[in-house]
């Protein structure tokens, strides 16, 4: 009960955010947007064809009206039909955003536990040549762009220039091992990428922990290593590590999936975000900019309750 009337208050407090997001969305993606009325009305229209094509856009109505629109296929997820396709857009996104998710999930989850297993290591010897040689490939992982990994990757396991492995392009999944040859190479390069910067953040939070007093007291009195590290330090330092791994959901969903699928043509909702971007699809960037900023709230509502989890002196109040 507690849990549920502090997700209630929270998802009331998280409409502002909500509609700051969509409002400055609306204003630069519809309002002063790309206007489609000269796409359709052909050459040399006439002043009543240009109106008429106007009105059926909905350009002609007034900013608040039309903004009010956005919030209702918001809270009804009625987002209309894409411009592009002709079709529904919660369609579009109901076959999308499963795909999105298979692809980003096993690399994102992977990333992580790497980050925390190497962020241990390290820590434990901190100052040592190991420690050294975790941070230093950390620091080289942090310094290559996402996108060249992406093709680097593509490069020595998807093609006849390299391995030649998984030879793939876009998204034919029919079995378990379709699966695994498909999402390979993108959760490589996920891992890859990722895996830098989050040993580099654990590390940190692990060594500020070891250095407490409980933890300096636990090991005088000759706790094990294996105890030391996994009762008296990471259960110490599971907030900041949830929070991390929380608040970078709705970006590695969006901005992660955008750049595998555009690269490897896999029909995610990153692909379509790609599309819409390029072709001025406002339905299905309303959708996704909308959509982004509620999973930022319910990542929010999740991450606290998951402080409470880990941390029963964390108030839910």
């Amino acid at each position: 009960m507690e849990i549920l009337q502090y997700s209630l208050r929270k998802l009331i407090t998280g409409i502002p955010l909500i509609l700051g997001v969509t409002l400055i969305s609306f204003v630069l993606m519809v309002y002063y947007g790309p206007d489609k009325t000269y796409e359709l009305v052909g050459k040399n229209p006439t002043p009543e064809q240009i109106a008429e094509v106007r009105h059926e856009l909905g350009y002609d109505k007034p900013f608040l009206v039309r903004y009010g629109q956005y919030l209702g296929e918001l809270a009804t997820l009625n987002f209309g039909y894409s411009d592009s396709t002709g079709e529904r857009v919660s369609s579009i996104l109901l076959r999308t955003i499963p795909i999105s998710l298979a692809l980003i999930i096993p690399g994102f989850v992977l990333g992580n536990l790497l980050g925390i297993a190497l962020a241990l290591v390290a820590a434990y010897h901190r100052g040592r040549w190991i420690d050294k040689l975790i941070m230093g490939g950390s620091v080289v992982g942090m310094s290559i762009s996402f996108l060249i990994v992406i093709i680097a990757f593509q490069i020595i396991f998807s093609s006849s220039y390299g391995l030649n492995w998984f030879p793939v392009r876009g998204w034919e999944v029919y079995s378990f091992t379709d699966y695994l040859h498909y999402v390979t190479v993108p959760t490589l390069a996920t891992i890859f990428v990722s895996l830098g910067y989050n040993t580099r953040f654990y590390r940190a939070v692990i060594v500020e922990e070891m250095g407490r007093d409980h933890v300096r007291t636990a090991r005088a009195f000759g706790t094990p290593p294996a105890q030391l590290l996994f009762k008296h330090i990471l259960k110490n330092a599971a907030i900041p590590i949830i929070t991390r791994i929380m608040f970078s959901i709705p970006l590695v969903v969006i901005s992660g999936s955008l750049l595998i699928e555009s690269y490897f043509g896999i029909p995610g909702v990153g692909k379509v975000t790609y599309d819409a971007i390029t072709t001025g699809d406002q339905p299905v960037l309303k959708a996704v900019v909308g959509l982004t900023a509620a999973l930022f709230v319910v990542t929010l509502i999740i991450n606290d309750i998951l402080y409470k989890a880990v941390d029963p002196r964390v108030s839910l109040e």
